[in-house]
């Protein structure tokens, strides 16, 4: 065989192994690119999750005294009607608290319907978002109401009901706070009201 003849073969040799190492890059190429396509699972970036215990102090003042305002409403509200109609104690503050979670509901029931929500989602969603806080609430507030003396028996002339009633509900607002930032932080409780506004 000819130098000549054996220098073109290798030369072709060459050339061949030259491709197959230009096609290495790009096969790493793909698989960069691969690596920069959007998980399988669909899962978003874990930098756009909510930190657990993330919400502010004023977030959740501003969703207790929401709830605050519902029922502080229809309490006092079921205390002037148990007092008018000469109830007892008992049925009056069992109205009270009927009318405080109906008023409570109502007030995030109003502003998920304004959002275009129908009205068997609205519910669900005002059930999810004040259940727990008006709960708590409501617990807090007629204990300390029932701890203090004298305010069962005090009527609507006196400033003892009244004195004991704004207490009461100072107190649970304070105590109720810290719950409804435990919920938010953690994606319940009115969070889920928080994409309707």
């Amino acid at each position: 065989m000819s130098s000549q003849s054996y220098r073109s073969r290798e030369g072709h040799h060459g050339h061949t192994g030259h491709a197959e190492h230009t096609g290495h890059p790009r096969h790493h190429s793909g698989h960069a690119d691969h690596t920069s396509h959007p998980d399988s699972t669909g899962r978003a970036d874990h930098g756009e999750h909510t930190v657990p215990g993330a919400a502010s102090w004023a977030t959740a003042a501003r969703a207790t005294l929401h709830c605050l305002t519902g029922c502080a409403f229809g309490e006092v509200l079921g205390m002037v009607i148990g007092t008018a109609l000469g109830w007892h104690t008992v049925p009056t503050m069992a109205l009270a608290i009927v009318l405080a979670f109906l008023f409570g509901y109502s007030f995030t029931l109003r502003a998920v319907l304004r959002a275009g929500v129908g009205l068997r989602n609205a519910v669900r969603v005002a059930l999810a978002a004040d259940t727990v806080s008006i709960t708590v609430m409501e617990l807090v507030d007629n204990g300390v109401i029932a701890l203090t003396p004298g305010a069962l028996d005090a009527h609507l002339s006196d400033w003892l009901f009244w004195g004991a009633l704004a207490f009461a509900f100072a107190v649970a607002f304070v105590v109720t706070t810290p719950v409804n930032r435990w919920l938010i932080g953690r994606g319940r409780g009115h969070a889920v009201v928080h994409r309707y506004h």
